[in-house]
């Protein structure tokens, strides 16, 4: 679906808005919305990391946005988390104010998506109905909406996931899913923005070679963030906290990566090989980088935009390698996360405004 949304504003940007000081608007509120995904998705992880996510047992798109206003409230909502086996089996004895800790985690989490869907569609609406963007344009961003609908739904599916019987958890697969998601709306909404600059003339030539490998880039970062997702969601980086060695291994024994059965499975829930799959792409991701900035280092615009790139991810793998050695400390943890988004961002400007020279 995304593909589909980015190729469809590849064509010339400049034909997207009907006025200079339209599109000055329209791509402030792009880059606002983007860092409002931002926040939604580092709230998202202090909600995982904090063990919150399942703090509220059910799903009321509405009704749902107005919180427990009465003892009696409380009590209630308090009745239906103790009834999960989260509670059962990790947080029995849990008083009514660690619950209402955990539960404003979880409530701020689907506040911020109901306000992000005022904040898109709104101006969306207002823009469109003033003809101050093309209708292609338009389409393109209710394509990005309903990707946001979408989100919601999975996140459901996820946190429903954890709900049934015996589960202490939501399932990684499910966490990824809904990581990935987000990770990609925040990607179109960057490419969008980034289109609308380079309509104004503020791309610099490349090579169609740069060009695609700027693109790839981002598609590794994607790659990336899901491995990261399934880190969280299998709790990999609790385990083998040393770094370059993984229980004394450099690459460890296929009788540990590949413990679980059916093979399959290992990907998403043994803990050792999602966290060596991470390490391994986190290396990849270095390299192509560092080799993009230094085959870039002669074009103009995009030498600086590729430099920043690459010194985003060193600064990342920097930083999850002591997340990893601090046992993923919160602050650590919700950093990282936050630093991803930061390189997906400054990566699919930077690919956006190549592809458009």
């Amino acid at each position: 679906m995304v593909g589909q949304i980015i190729a469809s504003i590849d064509s010339p940007p400049e034909t997207s808005v009907r006025d200079p000081r339209t599109g000055a608007s329209v791509r402030l509120w792009l880059y606002g919305l983007a860092v409002l995904v931002m926040v939604m998705v580092a709230v998202g992880g202090a909600t995982r990391l904090t063990g919150s996510g399942l703090s509220i047992t059910e799903w009321k798109p509405v009704t749902g946005a107005i919180p427990p206003l009465s003892d009696a409230g409380w009590a209630a909502e308090f009745e239906k988390y103790r009834a999960s086996s989260q509670y059962q089996n990790l947080n029995r004895g849990m008083a009514l104010g660690e619950f209402k800790v955990i539960y404003w985690w979880e409530w701020s989490h689907r506040q911020l998506g109901r306000f992000l869907g005022f904040y898109f569609f709104l101006p969306l609406v207002w823009f469109w109905w003033r003809g101050n963007v093309s209708s292609r344009l338009a389409l393109t961003l209710v394509g990005i909406g309903a990707l946001g609908g979408l989100q919601a739904m999975v996140g459901w599916i996820m946190v429903a996931s954890g709900l049934e019987p015996g589960m202490t958890a939501v399932a990684p697969i499910k966490l990824m899913l809904h990581l990935v998601i987000a990770s990609m709306i925040l990607a179109a909404i960057v490419w969008v923005a980034a289109g609308l600059r380079a309509g104004e003339g503020r791309a610099m030539p490349v090579s169609p070679g740069l060009a695609r490998a700027a693109v790839a880039l981002v598609a590794l970062i994607l790659v990336q963030i899901a491995l990261g997702g399934l880190v969280a969601g299998s709790r990999a980086g609790w385990t083998y906290n040393t770094w370059p060695l993984m229980d004394g291994h450099l690459v460890p024994p296929a009788a540990m990566l590949f413990s679980g059965q059916p093979w399959i499975e290992n990907f998403a829930d043994n803990p050792i090989l999602v966290q060596f799959n991470h390490r391994l792409v986190a290396y990849l991701l270095v390299a192509a980088a560092l080799w993009h900035a230094y085959a870039t280092r002669r074009t103009e615009g995009g030498a600086m935009r590729a430099g920043a790139v690459a010194g985003l991810t060193l600064a990342q793998a920097g930083l999850g390698i002591v997340t990893l050695l601090l046992v993923v400390p919160l602050w650590a943890g919700l950093a990282h996360q936050l630093l991803a988004m930061v390189l997906l961002m400054v990566a699919t400007h930077h690919a956006r405004l190549c592809r458009a020279a």
